[in-house]
């Protein structure tokens, strides 16, 4: 058997957090002026409110069927996870005290915090993780994003109250880090079985913050934890919060959101808009902060189900006529960094050999169409067998992070070589993308912390797997599933680089996406606010916030 600390060497993820405030006290030399540690001066009161502007309303408060990084962001508070990652890449205790890894990697045996209670008086035990854990599983689930972060698990076995092993069908190096992560949040089982599906709407975990209310597109208030005492290393106050309550604010506009903090109608909102950056560095009440984030970055999806968007020759063609450096610097003013790969800076196995690597090239596009037959017509829109070539551009609402301008930016580019781009925004993505698979093209960028999260994405899905949920994509190639397969089950972090860089270039090479930017989560706050931490993929924390006068 290994213990913990042998299996933590593992995991090298970079996570680089920056915290830029504005104001007139001095701290550390950075390239922004007027910069603090993100500490005023003077002990803040305990008690109070913290009101903190969500850029877009959650899915759910369900944290085994969500797919949205805002929703984290909220339930974090409520959820507490077995493990916790740390600063300096190791994976520490949280719920879990201590834990071993049989010699084949297959199994894990936890033993749990044995004073650990749930808001609704449930005892955490193993039983409970067993049911966590299985439930995700469970198709009648419907789990979102947490059923590829926990591949690949098969079960779990209650050793006694507070031991559990868990075993996998094959050794995965990423398991241990996926289990910190938020979306993997232990659940209150009595509270699961009796709101069923309306779980998301009444949610119940072991976390410093209780849920009190949703009122939908308006608001969500959780309240202090009074019996809380088992935070992770990564916060400095192990008890229950020092603030009474936290409303998150939903409030998708950014002027609206941006004034809010001004006017102090909130103290706290996250999202800050290019265009707003410099305004509030030289603010003398308000702070900023800022943490990159990790995983893969915003990125365009070809949905190669569809015909033409299954031929390389036709998405190399749009991959050379969209010129991404013009969009990030026209949209985000360079306070986004362009995307060059399916990962973001920072994670393991990035491959900086790739930055620079696509131009524009029109006179290539135009070349590659017309090698296929597409033949322009009258109005400039390329015309083969009777049939336009037009593409389908999916996005959301509302306009999150001005993707929206990025379709009508790509919309513009792509008439250069006669292909129509028609946009479709719709508030119902779930149902389009991901049950119907009904579009060309669509964006999505996803907070992780290890390379085998491009498993879920572009690994081939089998029928079933097709059946139950439509991954991005939709696209199949034999190497690139056996180097993701590789890559799950390689120990040594050298040769899982080089997994991972092989991996990003065939990506790159077919032109299965187009990656777009790298997102800064950037936080606005007054300067009455203290304590706002972020774990290692950038999500807030509130344990340590204390608000002054």
């Amino acid at each position: 058997m290994k213990l913990f600390a042998n299996w933590t060497k593992l995991f090298t993820i970079t996570s680089v957090l920056v915290i830029l405030l504005a104001g007139c006290s001095s701290g550390a030399s950075t390239s922004s002026s007027n910069e603090t540690n993100g500490k005023n001066e003077g002990k803040a009161p305990i008690g109070g409110e913290l009101t903190y502007a969500l850029a877009t309303s959650p899915d759910t408060l369900d944290p085994h069927r969500s797919g949205l990084a805002v929703a984290v962001r909220a339930f974090r508070t409520i959820f507490d996870s077995l493990v916790v990652l740390a600063p300096d890449n190791t994976i520490q205790p949280w719920l879990a005290t201590e834990w071993t890894v049989a010699d084949d990697g297959k199994s894990y045996t936890f033993k749990l915090r044995k004073d650990v209670k749930f808001h609704d008086g449930t005892p955490f035990n193993a039983e409970a993780v067993k049911y966590n854990y299985d439930r995700i599983i469970d198709p009648k689930t419907k789990a979102a994003n947490s059923l590829a972060l926990i591949q690949p698990y098969e079960s779990s076995e209650v050793i006694d109250e507070y031991t559990i092993k868990i075993n996998l069908s094959t050794p995965s190096t990423s398991f241990l880090s996926n289990l910190s992560q938020g979306l993997l949040g232990i659940v209150s089982p009595t509270a699961a079985e009796k709101y069923g599906d309306q779980f998301g709407k009444n949610p119940v975990g072991t976390g410093p913050y209780k849920f009190v209310s949703w009122t939908e597109n308006a608001d969500i208030q959780v309240e202090k934890n009074n019996e809380y005492k088992w935070a992770p290393s990564i916060v400095e106050n192990k008890g229950a919060p020092k603030i009474d309550k936290i409303t998150f604010k939903i409030i998708p506009e950014e002027a609206t959101r941006i004034g809010s903090v001004q006017s102090e109608q909130v103290l706290a909102a996250e999202t800050v808009p290019p265009q707003n950056i410099l305004s509030l560095k030289n603010d003398p009440k308000t702070q900023l902060l800022q943490v990159n984030t990790l995983g893969l970055p915003y990125t365009l999806f070809f949905n190669q189900r569809k015909e033409p968007w299954n031929d390389v020759k036709v998405r190399k063609a749009v991959q050379l006529a969209v010129d991404v450096d013009a969009i990030v610097k026209t949209l985000y003013l360079n306070t986004y960094a362009r995307a060059w790969s399916p990962l973001s800076p920072g994670i393991l196995g990035y491959d900086q050999s790739l930055e620079g690597s696509v131009k524009p090239d029109i006179k290539k596009a135009n070349q590659l169409l017309d090698e296929l037959g597409y033949e322009k017509g009258a109005d400039g829109i390329r015309v083969k067998d009777g049939k336009r070539l037009a593409l389908n551009y999916v996005d959301g609402s509302p306009n999150r992070e001005k993707r929206n301008d990025i379709a009508i930016i790509i919309q513009q580019q792509l008439k250069e070589i006669g292909i129509a781009v028609e946009i479709n925004i719709t508030k119902d993505v779930a149902s389009v993308v991901y049950q119907n698979a009904d579009y060309d093209l669509y964006g999505n960028s996803q907070v992780n912390s290890d390379p085998n999260a491009l498993r879920a994405i572009y690994h081939t899905k089998t029928p079933e797997q097709e059946a139950a949920f439509k991954g991005l994509g939709g696209g199949s190639n034999p190497e690139l599933d056996q180097l993701l397969e590789q890559g799950t089950i390689e120990s040594d972090p050298a040769k899982r680089e080089e997994i991972y860089k092989k991996v990003q270039q065939k990506i790159i090479e077919e032109a299965w996406i187009l990656p777009i930017y790298v997102f800064p989560y950037t936080v606005a706050a007054s300067k009455k606010v203290n304590g706002i931490g972020f774990d290692a993929l950038g999500y807030p924390l509130f344990n340590d916030v204390t608000i002054g006068k």
